[in-house]
């Protein structure tokens, strides 16, 4: 099997999405896990303006948009059909039927009063719902629904199961179930600490599997192993922490990597890094990556070790600012990459792309303050100067 290290290096751009009326920084893909031959794969793609736009992956044309629903945050396709789920900050956990263009969502998971919800996810078998709140006189709670349809009862709107409220301090910013265990799940903070649960539990002390310390504020966090028994997390000054599960009931330490900020330790050949977006376990290899980029749009692609970072690869030539998110698909090897300049963009190894004209980039001025990540070097280039 080719090594997976040269498809990254041979990604190509084999298509661009067309413009929209409304040019916005695309801040969340996601793509359907459910594939009717006839009608391809769709992609959900979050928008800076609070839409949700629905793509055809292989024409990357926008099908329909979700429009009007500000404080949106994440977006996620559940895994058994084309529901498409996204949190917001109106204390709903709101779920459109990516097939319809209909813009009203089919079902609401109404949150408790003062819920503001900032990060989601929903479990692999579709049947739990977890949502992440701001902190709020005190509390940030881990919200939980249960996310089937019931025939007896038809209601579109659903009230929580039950809350966690004991384990974080500060935002809950990150939300990842387990990918095949639907009964755990994992969660990140503003208060650096990232706990896995066992939602089979009855309550919240015991349910708490354990608690890792990023000692910063968390941006993202996912699993990667053999049968995912390891975590991991990056930071919002770009810190990167990987933990093996597998040691918990040993002498083992669970840390296997901890590096406060990658941009300080990373050679990226002749280049540099401006900011980490997110992590990548490639299943049938047993590798992770890590995924950063710069402000000028180049994308990096990292392998982690557990003696450090080591630069796979660049991937140029397409975006013309900041990187704001990516999803890899397993099944055909394809990379989707959205940013600041508005481009959702389709990348495949050894790919040749479909349209004669580059697009003039686009690098967008918000009009309005924006719930997004904002990446600041002031703080990397100060302790620099020291």
């Amino acid at each position: 099997m080719e090594k997976i290290e040269e498809q990254f290096a041979n990604l190509n751009i084999v298509k661009r999405s067309s413009e929209t009326k409304e040019p916005t920084y695309l801040l969340g893909i996601d793509t359907s896990k459910t594939v009717q031959a006839e009608k391809g794969s769709l992609v959900a793609v979050l928008c800076s303006n609070g839409s949700i736009r629905i793509y055809d992956k292989e024409r990357l044309n926008v099908l329909r948009e979700f429009r009007g629903y500000p404080g949106l945050n994440g977006v996620k396709f559940a895994n058994s059909c084309d529901s498409v789920y996204s949190s917001c900050t109106d204390g709903t956990v709101k779920c459109w039927d990516a097939r319809l263009a209909s813009e009203k969502p089919v079902q609401l998971f109404k949150g408790y009063p003062s819920n503001i919800f900032i990060s989601f996810d929903i479990s692999c078998n579709d049947h739990v719902i977890c949502a992440g709140t701001e902190k709020v006189d005190d509390d940030a709670l881990l919200v939980f629904w249960d996310a089937r349809i019931n025939s007896q009862d038809l209601s579109t709107t659903k009230d929580p199961l039950g809350a966690y409220s004991e384990t974080h301090s500060d935002d809950i910013t990150q939300v990842c179930f387990h990918p095949s265990n639907p009964n755990m799940v994992v969660s990140g903070s503003t208060d650096g600490l990232v706990n896995v649960f066992d939602i089979t539990v009855d309550n919240e002390e015991d349910a708490l599997v354990t608690t890792c310390n990023s000692v910063s504020s968390v941006s993202y966090i996912g699993w990667s192993g053999k049968d995912y028994k390891q975590i991991y997390c990056m930071t919002h000054d770009e810190g990167f922490c990987w933990w093996d599960l597998n040691h918990l009931d040993t002498n083992e330490p669970i840390t296997c990597l901890n590096i406060p900020d990658v941009r300080e330790v990373i050679n990226v050949k002749e280049g540099i890094l401006d900011y980490l977006i997110g992590g990548l376990y490639h299943e049938k290899t047993d590798k992770l990556f890590v995924v950063g980029g710069t402000n000028t749009g180049i994308i990096h692609i990292m392998s982690c070790t557990t003696s450090g970072l080591v630069h796979v690869t660049r991937l140029q030539g397409g975006h013309a600012a900041t990187v704001r998110s990516f999803c890899w698909n397993m099944q055909d090897d394809s990379l989707l990459t959205g940013g600041e300049d508005a481009q959702l963009l389709l990348w495949k190894p050894g790919a040749v792309e479909k349209t004669l004209t580059k697009k003039d980039s686009m690098k967008i001025a918000s009009s309005v303050y924006q719930r997004v990540r904002v990446h600041s070097n002031d703080s990397y280039k100060k302790r620099k100067k020291q």
